[in-house]
């Protein structure tokens, strides 16, 4: 069957369950009311000589359908989905990597020209982190691609993921023969048994743990991660409990090749992962899931092989980022936020964004198009860390402040671009700064192969009573100044 076949099928399939879904209600919810209607506007004594009369099957019926109207609203209804907690793993002081460390084994590397030195050194000056990012074991060795090999990347998922999980685990006090769900999302690593076995194997799952890994999803796999636990969840048992692991193992991901595009990865990536547990349960969260919205946009050539993964022309495998990756990010978030904006947006802001439409396509196209004010609808904003760009360009389309952009920076200093576990470092800065409270919104924003924009919405319900997480040691520092250029 080809996909546009299977496509159309798919949304056949959809659209007759809502078929039949919205035909059930709209047979019981009328009747139902009809019939209350019927009974309120007889006076009680016509009332109590119909009910006289009332045969068995009338007295059935009239039970009947409106125990069944509110039995199929009930099981329609999706469950609310909440964050009982989430950690995100402390990266050892070991595995640091200052500046010079990394372009002193850089320059050890027959294979790198000193153009291609200059290069890395003025990417690392202008791209916003600091001097304690990490890296993973192997890449502390000089001549780091002959250390990459299968077990060291086996050993970086298992330091990375089973720290965070025992953090986790100690946090919420949950056993592991309580978590009926497991999601894995990594890229770049895909080994054999996989990395969702590795887990049930070291934590000894039960054996319908429902388990599922992620790959080749880029860095906004995460929140598609979310968004995979929060489905589980609704044919789940009330009260279930889903595990979210989210990272990127870099370790047999290293760059030997001289292209440029292709070097940036070296430069950004850093070791590091979050892990998160979301349930149906209200008991002990922290955080409600209001949506998850996904935006892909990889039917078009360019949005497709905008981050790519590829051999260059000497052999070497490695990422290429496209140089226009920043114009196809901003054109994704534009669809992604015009369709969380109903989502969150208040009346006014919704009602000015559909003036500005109308005026735009009916009075004069050169009409200014209103941006909407999302900091109506959130009050902290976590923007994947991707890059310093990344990090601008979307504080300039939102027009958010230095302080709404903050934990996003700050995150990238300090941990550098841990891929799809950014924004759980970005949420545990604002709650180490005790920035957090109850009722807050919170508005994740993730970029990714593909190319995919998605964004999530939570709602904190209990914030942080410390500041104990991969902050600890650190949060004190910050927020630091970031130069435009480091003066060495």
């Amino acid at each position: 069957m080809s996909p546009p076949t299977r496509s159309k099928c798919l949304k056949a399939a959809v659209y007759q369950r809502a078929l039949d879904n919205s035909t059930a209600i709209m047979i019981t919810v009328p009747l139902a009311v009809a019939a209350l209607v019927v009974m309120a506007r007889l006076r009680p004594d016509e009332l109590a000589s119909q009910l006289r009369d009332l045969r068995p099957v009338h007295l059935f019926l009239s039970c009947f359908l409106p125990a069944a109207a509110a039995i199929v609203y009930l099981k329609l209804r999706p469950r609310a989905v909440y964050l009982v907690d989430y950690a995100g793993f402390r990266t050892p002081h070991t595995c640091r990597i200052p500046f010079a460390s990394f372009l002193e084994h850089a320059k050890q590397f027959p294979a790198l020209n000193e153009r291609s030195v200059r290069f890395m050194t003025r990417l690392l000056e202008r791209s916003g982190l600091g001097e304690e990012t990490c890296l993973p074991p192997s890449h502390h060795y000089i001549g780091t691609h002959k250390y990459c090999t299968l077990d060291a990347a086996r050993a970086e998922f298992e330091l990375v993921a089973f720290s965070a999980i025992d953090d986790l685990l100690a946090k919420t006090g949950i056993t592991p023969d309580a978590i009926d769900i497991l999601i894995v999302n990594c890229s770049l690593f895909c080994p054999v048994p996989s990395l969702v076995d590795m887990i049930v194997n070291k934590y000894n799952l039960r054996g319908d743990v429902r388990s599922t890994q992620l790959s080749g999803m880029g860095c906004s796999a995460g929140l598609i991660a979310v968004g995979l636990a929060r489905n589980l969840l609704q044919v789940s048992p009330k009260g279930a409990h889903a595990l979210v692991v989210s990272t990127e193992t870099i370790t047999p991901n290293y760059y030997v090749g001289t292209e440029r595009a292709m070097l940036l990865p070296n430069c950004l990536f850093r070791i590091g992962g979050a892990a998160a547990l979301l349930s149906t349960s209200p008991a002990k969260a922290r955080f409600r899931l209001k949506h998850v919205v996904r935006t892909l946009t990889g039917a078009h050539d360019s949005s497709y092989r905008c981050v790519f993964q590829e051999e260059d022309g000497e052999g070497h495998r490695g990422i290429n980022l496209n140089k226009d990756l920043m114009n196809i990010a901003g054109d994704s978030l534009k669809a992604n936020i015009t369709a969380i904006g109903p989502l969150v947006l208040p009346a006014r802001e919704q009602l000015m964004f559909a003036f500005s439409f109308v005026a735009r396509k009916v009075i004069n196209r050169r009409v200014k198009p209103y941006i909407p004010d999302f900091r109506t609808a959130f009050e902290h904003f976590c923007i994947h860390a991707g890059g310093r760009a990344v990090i601008d360009e979307l504080q300039r389309s939102l027009s958010l402040s230095e302080e709404q952009v903050e934990a996003s920076r700050m995150t990238l200093h300090r941990f550098g671009n841990t891929s799809s576990s950014s924004l759980w470092y970005e949420l545990a800065y604002i709650e180490a700064k005790g920035r957090m409270r109850k009722g807050d919104r919170v508005w994740m924003i993730g970029f990714g192969s593909g190319f995919k924009c998605n964004s999530a919405a939570w709602e904190c319900i209990e914030p942080a009573r410390n500041a104990d997480g991969p902050w600890a040691s650190s949060i004190h520092k910050y927020p630091v100044d970031i130069p435009d250029v480091l003066k060495h």
